[in-house]
């Protein structure tokens, strides 16, 4: 008797953004909207040739400009569409934004060490972005799925950001979001989500010195 085998999940390629100015001062971002920086542009180039092996059959990028313009960059050429969604956005951390991480003293000691418990002021609550990353990535899972039309079946790309990526991680590991800043996401790094599990961590090696 032959069984049919089934048709594996869509591989998800989780990407964090482009280093921006912002990141090489250790400013805080959260939802300001920055650019990508003349590094960050050679790591979006970096991260477009190791794609290039990949069937890649859709992307989705946060709305930010430094998620959306390192996509453009990786997909340069490929006719693959791209498509913004909001809860990708990068987690709100309220009254830091803008400010150097290390002007804050112990506070961010105390957020680095234990985020949950240690919130910024006016920060946006860690279990309501782990909801609305997780519905974000569940609805573009499900796109995706097998049974979908062929033209959607294969590899997506997502581009979002450090916190997105580690509270999804966090999540999907079954850690704490205490957990967060304990999973290294460096800019340019590639994730991959073959559900409902994780292939891999911040996958480096294709970023320039």
């Amino acid at each position: 008797m032959i069984r049919a085998v089934a048709p594996e999940p869509a591989r998800i390629l989780l990407v964090r953004h482009g280093e921006t100015e912002w990141n090489a001062a250790r400013r805080f971002q959260g939802t300001s909207d920055v650019g990508v920086s003349a590094r960050g542009r050679l790591q979006a180039e970096a991260l477009a040739r190791a794609l290039r092996p990949r069937a890649l059959v859709a992307a989705y990028s946060s709305p930010l400009r430094r998620a959306r313009e390192t996509a453009e960059i990786a997909l340069a050429g490929r006719g693959v569409p791209l498509t913004v969604v909001p809860e990708l956005a990068e987690l709100g951390i309220g009254e830091w934004e803008g400010r150097l991480a290390d002007e804050l003293g112990e506070p961010y000691r105390r957020w680095a060490q234990a985020p949950l418990d240690n919130p910024p002021p006016g920060g946006e609550p860690l279990p309501a972005v782990a909801a609305r990353v997780g519905r974000a990535i569940e609805a573009i899972r499900r796109s995706h799925a097998p049974g979908a039309p062929p033209a959607a079946a294969g590899e997506v790309l997502v581009v979002a950001h450090g916190g997105v990526i580690s509270v999804y991680a966090c999540v999907v590991l079954g850690l704490s979001l205490n957990h967060l800043w304990r999973l290294r996401v460096d800019n340019g790094s590639l994730t991959v989500v073959a559900p409902p599990g994780l292939l891999t961590i911040n996958e480096t090696g294709h970023l320039p010195p």
